[in-house]
């Protein structure tokens, strides 16, 4: 089944309730994961140094008082009720609200944006929202501010990839901090000298079969995740109505406000820091909205407030009240964690199950890391990188192999140089609250500019969450130096990378529009382009969207031929999710048709998957041979019209479609015993890069009687160069600061952005071609 196929009928499908109960115990396994297992560590680190377990019971009255009204704001009324509606079409997450602000102020962060990028069908603005150019005047003053700063641009592009860079260092630390807390259950059966040797070799051992497993995909095993978190949340739910029932009934009265009151006047500075481990128990909150384009916004309401929530208050409730009767615990003492709650009859059980569970939130938090790095890569912020998908079947499902290296090492880096939960949950604390500021501080701006609410909402939005979460976010900064330093390190090193190859990116952009050939040359050299044409197709790889790239002067002026056929391909990112295939190319003849040179642009959202076989190649063929067919742009063909104005009308582009099985109407299958006929570099080649021996096609000159002889004579040219094969010109750029520039630049372009290129990958449909295909010219990018 065609990804993107099951992709769309997944959507058609999710109104019923079935579905949605489906939909929303399945989250349980992906979304839910790390929130559900924050009990393991949110007392034991709140305890830590700074405040004391007294027999008055106000700092355990207190730190439940905050778990749960802090639960009650973040998760439940921020991320439940509002936050979850500011969907992508569909899709969550930072770059979801970023895209979103781009997109209503006309800001477009990606260059090769186009106006026509506009008509399609993701592009609308959700569900009964309008569009910038909506005579509401709401908000309009926030997209007349972005669009005329190019600062403001600048810092809102920062403050995005901010959040996606903790997002990151939040997969290095949640996998460490989880998978530490569940087995630091075996201290107490073994004594706390032979613990320290054996807690951090078994937390390791763990960490390591996670990250060596990522390659085999989760959908081998992932049917287990919603049981193992169903499970668990159903245990600690039953052990805290227990530990409530035995030890402290009362604790119920801890649920009120008053007790946050005391507990803060009593500890005061000692109780501020230790919110820093109180915020831990929303740790993976995040995930609610990020992982929004998997589930639907309805299940994961249902699944958090009918199941997750009531699970985790009842937890947190049955700790309390087991501390609350039990003083004699030390503060220095490790007894003071979850583990001690639980009946000693059931606490092997129990211990299995929360390794178990450990695992999936981990698992949950790496999967979203690739995610979240695919997204940047698709809009040019972050260098291109091997994506695997591991399942045929199941959309999302991908393994970025150097992240995932890259991540263990880190992962095992920070379990080993901390080897306590105190430092990893502080690190983990400010990662998490800091990408919660940044989801507020967008969400701010989505309210105004693109639900045009008044202001008013706007700033109670900010003030009252982000006052909030600031509080916290000082309670964890003030921990620089006991762990939180990691995080910002991390963010840091990764923002630096993203700028970087962002800014690169955009200037070498820059370099192609300002040094592109004209149209108007290209027509001074004839319809044989002064050189050549052989038979074959030559597809030109270029970013530019309009003209003709100088890497295709360079190359006309050092070769004596070129193919017959000539396509110039861009294959882009828009600011949206996804991009139906029915409106993914868009087609373009260059010069009159005599000259068979074409434009096609190919188009995919930030969560699509870029065909790499041979269905990109068949598609492609397909389109060029349905714009030559339905005769667009037939009036603007002659030379004598372009010659008026080439420039614009070579911007003259069709959508053309290509729905499932269209392309069956140009190709047919061949047997294997049958050649294709003739190539100029072999046999056909997949974008896979391998002969398709399992899957041929021959192009087939559609029988119409509605064709008049100039169309079908192009077809006949298109179908002769595509039997004689396709060859693949690609530019190999060398990009240097131009002389002049600052120092910063120069380091960033000659040392930084140049690193990044040569170990990064190129184009994805371009990844495994044959090198007999293949020709790379070679340009300096003076930017």
């Amino acid at each position: 089944m065609d990804l993107e196929a099951a992709h769309y009928d997944t959507l058609r499908k999710r109104d019923s309730w079935r579905s949605l109960l489906l939909l929303a115990y399945q989250s349980l396994g992906v979304v839910y994961g790390d929130l559900s297992i924050s009990p393991l560590y949110v007392f034991k680190n709140a305890f830590a140094d700074d405040i004391e377990h007294s027999k008055g019971n106000e700092e355990i009255y207190g730190v439940l008082s905050f778990v749960f009204w802090t639960l009650t704001v973040i998760p439940l009324l921020k991320y439940v009720f509002i936050v979850l509606r500011a969907h992508d079409n569909g899709e969550g997450g930072t770059f979801a609200l970023y895209s979103l602000i781009c997109r209503h102020a006309r800001i477009g962060f990606l260059p090769s944006g186009q106006v026509i990028d506009e008509e399609l069908s993701a592009y609308k603005k959700g569900d009964g929202e309008v569009g910038p150019t909506s005579g509401s005047s709401r908000g309009s003053w926030i997209r007349a501010l972005l669009e005329k700063s190019r600062f403001l641009q600048m810092v809102l592009l920062i403050f995005a990839l901010l959040g996606t860079c903790m997002v990151i260092g939040d997969g290095v630390l949640t996998p460490a901090v989880s998978v530490f807390s569940a087995v630091s259950g075996l201290e107490l059966y073994i004594s706390k000298e032979q613990h320290r040797y054996v807690e951090v070799p078994v937390a390791c051992l763990i960490l390591v079969c996670l990250f060596a497993l990522q390659h085999y995909g989760t959908h081998r095993v992932g049917f287990l995740f919603a049981p193992i978190v169903a499970t668990w949340l159903m245990c600690i739910s039953i052990i805290g109505v227990y530990n409530i029932a035995r030890w402290d009934p009362h604790v119920l009265r801890a649920l009120s406000p008053y007790y946050m009151y005391q507990f803060l006047k009593k500890t005061q500075r000692g109780g501020w820091m230790s919110l820093g481990g109180i915020l831990l128990c929303i740790t993976g909150s995040e995930a609610m909205y990020a992982d929004l384009g998997h589930f639907s916004q309805t299940s994961i309401k249902i699944a958090f407030s009918f199941l997750v929530y009531p699970a985790l208050v009842l937890a947190y409730m049955g700790q309390a009240a087991y501390l609350s009767q039990h003083h004699d615990i030390e503060k220095t003492s490790y007894k003071i964690g979850f583990y001690v709650s639980v009946p000693e009859q059931v606490r092997w059980p129990v211990f299995v199950i929360a390794v178990l569970a450990a695992v999936v939130g981990s698992q949950a938090v790496i999967t979203g890391t690739f995610s979240i790095i695919k997204q940047c890569s698709a809009l040019e912020c972050f260098p291109r990188v091997k994506i695997v998908h591991t399942s045929s079947s199941v959309h999302g499902q991908i393994y970025i192999p150097e992240i995932n290296w890259i991540l263990m090492l880190l992962c095992l880096s920070v379990t080993i140089g901390f080897h306590d939960t105190k430092r990893l949950g502080n690190a983990s604390g400010l990662a998490v609250i800091t990408v919660m500021l940044v989801t507020t501080c967008l969400m701010a701006i989505v309210i105004s500019l693109c639900w045009h609410k008044n202001p008013i909402f706007s700033i109670i939005f900010l003030l009252f969450f982000g006052s909030i979460e600031a509080f916290y976010f000082s309670a964890s900064l003030i921990k620089f130096l006991e762990g939180a330093w990691v995080p910002i390190a991390l963010s840091l090193i990764f923002l630096l990378v993203m700028y970087v190859w962002h800014y690169g990116t955009l200037k070498k952009y820059e370099f192609d529009v300002q040094n592109k050939v004209s149209i108007r040359w290209l027509l001074n050299l004839g319809p044989s382009l002064g050189i050549v044409r052989v038979r074959g197709i030559g597809l030109i790889h270029t970013e530019l969207v309009s003209g003709i790239p100088a890497i295709f002067s360079h190359f006309v002026t050092n070769l004596p031929a070129f193919h017959q056929v000539l396509v110039f391909l861009c294959v882009k990112s828009v600011p949206v999710p996804y991009v139906q295939p029915e409106e993914r190319f868009l087609v373009g003849r260059i010069g009159p048709k005599e000259y068979r040179l074409y434009r096609v642009i190919v188009r995919y959202g930030y969560r699509d998957i870029q065909k790499d076989d041979l269905e990109f190649e068949k598609e492609l063929v397909s389109s060029i041979a349905e714009f030559i067919r339905s005769g667009i742009n037939n009036s603007d063909s002659s030379t004598n019209d372009l010659n008026d104005d080439p420039e614009k009308t070579n911007e003259k582009l069709a959508v053309i479609g290509t729905p499932f099985g269209l392309s069956e109407e140009y190709c047919e299958a061949v047997p294997d015993n049958e050649s294709p006929g003739p190539s100029s570099n072999g046999d056909a080649v997949g974008i896979n890069g391998l002969v398709p021996k399992r899957k041929r096609v021959r192009f087939l000159l559609p029988k119409s009687p509605e064709l008049d002889s100039a169309a079908r004579e192009e077809l006949r040219d298109l179908e002769e160069a595509r039997e004689a094969g396709m060859s693949f010109i690609l530019g190999h750029s060398y990009t240097r600061a131009k002389s002049g520039s600052g120092f910063i630049k120069r380091v960033a372009i000659n040392f930084v952005y140049e690193f990044l290129r040569r170990n990064s990958r190129g184009p994805a449909y371009a990844a495994n071609i044959p090198h007999a295909s293949t020709l790379e010219v070679g340009m300096v990018y003076h930017v």
